[in-house]
């Protein structure tokens, strides 16, 4: 028996130190997040960064602001997405995060009570990255081997590039659009150190970071971040129409001590204002759900850095969420895999 497996990136308990504190312990220390021996690892993540109390309520204070009635909005969209794609197709659908709850061993388990012995195997991350998609496959992995080696995975490879998906997120991105005269259109997407990229690299030589290689075809595409998110929004513009001098694209959330992709999107909003944008709309398309990263990162501490510097309008467009045409690109691919022996995506 079929079924699948979504997988998102997860979110603390609470907003609270607390809680916080055990999420981003599991989340830092991940081999594919910080890629530096684990005794190092270890010494940053618990003997630094977790150890300052302000550390700890400053990324509390930054949950706290997002927090939704109903909890974590990434774990409450991710929900409501699941709900909705469940309803479209015959076969299990469970839902997991890579860091905290429900957990990828729960979201197993749940389709192995229902008899599922086959598993779509689903990172909701539209670019492959060590620390998002990587991450992903490696854990569920370790965690078939060891509780359910009687189960087989078929992984959903990345889909930045794929039409449906193209179309879906170019139409929720006119449509956050609507009302709103723009100056700029910013493409933000999520930061990566520049290691990342080499380290992925399957030619061990195409990714050099020059301005060139992204747009040169290679076998390194399959896996590159930087090239698929600049394809993603080649894509976008291209399906929108939307003039190069009109848009742009940055990296967000770097670390301090080594280097990431860039321009980083901090830097760029705040000179935007100078060079004559007052209206500037951002989109965030490494994200499928909106969480900490699009809705505190970007529209509300951009926007306020934004019109600090003399911006007049900023406007974040929300991410696909449970957008109905969005679910029914989900529902498609996992239909036609439901039907054949490789994912339709």
């Amino acid at each position: 028996m079929k079924g699948v497996l979504l997988v998102n990136l997860g979110s603390p308990k609470s907003p609270t130190p607390k809680d916080v504190k055990p999420y981003l312990d599991e989340f830092l220390m991940d081999k594919y997040v910080i890629d530096v021996p684990f005794l190092l690892r270890a010494l940053l993540v618990r003997g630094i960064i977790l150890t300052f109390r302000k550390r700890q309520e400053s990324s509390a204070e930054a949950y706290e602001k997002i927090w939704w009635d109903e909890g974590s909005p990434l774990i409450v969209l991710s929900k409501r997405l699941h709900d909705k794609v469940q309803k479209k197709v015959e076969m299990p659908v469970a839902l997991a995060m890579r860091y905290g709850e429900p957990s990828i061993e729960a979201g197993l388990q749940e389709l192995a009570d229902k008899g599922v012995t086959e598993v779509l195997l689903f990172p909701l991350y539209p670019q492959y990255a060590m620390a998002s998609t990587l991450t992903i496959l490696v854990k569920a992995e370790e965690v078939r081997k060891s509780k359910f080696p009687q189960m087989k995975f078929t992984d959903v490879p990345a889909f930045y590039n794929k039409p449906d998906y193209i179309q879906a997120l170019a139409n929720s991105i006119k449509s956050g659009l609507e009302g709103f005269d723009y100056d700029h259109l910013l493409f933000s997407y999520h930061g990566i150190p520049e290691r990342h990229i080499r380290k992925t690299d399957v030619t061990k030589s195409h990714c050099k970071i020059d301005g060139s290689c992204c747009v040169t075809d290679s076998a390194a595409h399959a896996f590159c971040y930087r090239h698929q998110c600049y394809e993603t929004t080649r894509l976008v513009v291209e399906q929108l129409g939307i003039p190069k001098e009109k848009y742009s694209q940055t990296f967000q959330s770097r670390l301090s001590g080594d280097k990431w992709l860039d321009p980083y999107t901090d830097v760029e909003v705040n000179a935007m204002p100078a060079k004559g944008i007052k209206k500037l709309a951002v989109v965030t398309p490494a994200f499928v759900s909106d969480c900490l990263e699009t809705l505190e990162e970007i529209a509300m501490r951009a926007k306020e850095d934004f019109e600090a510097n003399g911006g007049e309008e900023f406007h974040a467009v929300p991410c696909l969420n449970d957008n109905g045409e969005w679910i029914g690109v989900l529902a498609n691919w996992i239909n036609e895999w439901a039907h054949a022996e490789i994912p339709a995506v």
